[in-house]
């Protein structure tokens, strides 16, 4: 392919922007509404960062701070925002969604997963992994320097991921913890499980990828109507300190919540240190411990819970 001048460059880049924006339905607003799209992406920011400060949206956004400003004014007026003094310095104001501002945010958010998840349906696996891997390289050309250093994805599963996460289960348990044959056992039926009963609106697999390749994933079961289960969280030794297990249990909490579920469970052992950080960071609370001998070792148990109600 011959090489552009900056006049056909700057042409294909604007076609693009054209383009795309008409695909997610930006121009008509659509895609925000009821809000308009500033607000749309403030309330995104809320709900997906902890406790985050006015000054960390303007940076992330690139908004100016009265037009900022008088968007949160108008979130406090409607009631779907939250300040909180910081205790250690009373000029800052911590941010967050209240109850009713989660559930403002949640059909917006619905919304464009589906939308864009229905994109993705209209091309073949092979497609699919095209596109991600090309909007992935349009963001490190771009500078977004926190995904370049450590880009990662996470995805719906596929055929045969669930048969991949409980083989690797088995091998990285035997090889780190030398648990026995059991426990593959044990990973094939809550696998087993899931899938004859798998209900895709309450339930969900979330598969990371890294460089092309599976290194993580994480399930969401149904335990009841008002209970979700987070299972089988792992990941692979190579994609360990990069957030991706930490992004993996967010994305269970906000699907569980979302969902309707009241509140989140998880069994887990208590010699799983990195574990049971990252679900300590996510607000989940030890509700229950037992000493027990399974997968051919002496085990404490773990049962943890988490308050979907409650917005942090």
């Amino acid at each position: 392919m011959p090489e552009l001048g900056i006049d056909q460059q700057v042409s294909a880049i604007r076609a693009f922007n054209r383009f795309y924006t008409r695909k997610i339905g930006v121009l008509d607003g659509v895609a925000s509404q009821p809000f308009s799209l500033a607000e749309a992406r403030v309330l995104y920011e809320l709900a997906n960062r902890q406790r985050p400060t006015a000054t960390d949206i303007r940076k992330e956004l690139g908004l100016d701070a009265g037009y900022l400003s008088r968007i949160l004014r108008n979130f406090e007026r409607r009631k779907l925002l939250r300040r909180e003094a910081s205790q250690t310095d009373e000029r800052q104001r911590f941010l967050s969604l209240t109850a009713q501002g989660q559930k403002a945010f949640a059909p917006l958010d619905q919304r464009s997963s589906r939308d864009i998840a229905a994109m993705l349906n209209d091309l073949s696996a092979g497609e699919q992994k095209q596109l991600v891997q090309a909007v992935e390289r349009v963001r490190r050309l771009l500078g977004d320097k926190m995904e370049s250093k450590a880009p990662f994805l996470l995805r719906f599963h596929q055929p045969g991921d669930l048969g991949w996460i409980v083989y690797r289960q088995a091998i990285l348990y035997a090889e780190e913890y030398g648990w026995d044959w059991s426990y593959e056992a044990l990973a094939a039926e809550i696998v087993a499980q899931f899938i004859k009963n798998y209900d895709p609106k309450r339930e969900r697999v979330w598969v990371a990828e890294k460089d092309g390749e599976r290194v993580g994933a994480v399930l969401v079961a149904k335990e009841s109507d008002s209970i979700a289960k987070l299972r089988l969280l792992h990941l692979e030794r190579e994609a360990r300190g990069l957030g991706i297990g930490k992004r993996l249990v967010e994305e269970c909490v906000r699907f569980a919540r979302q969902s309707g579920y009241q509140k989140m469970t998880l069994w887990t052992q208590s010699i799983l240190h990195a574990a049971r950080g990252i679900y300590k960071q996510g607000g989940f609370k030890v509700v229950q411990e037992k000493k027990h001998q399974s997968f051919g070792k002496n085990l404490t148990a773990e049962i943890w819970e988490l308050d979907l109600k409650r917005t942090t």
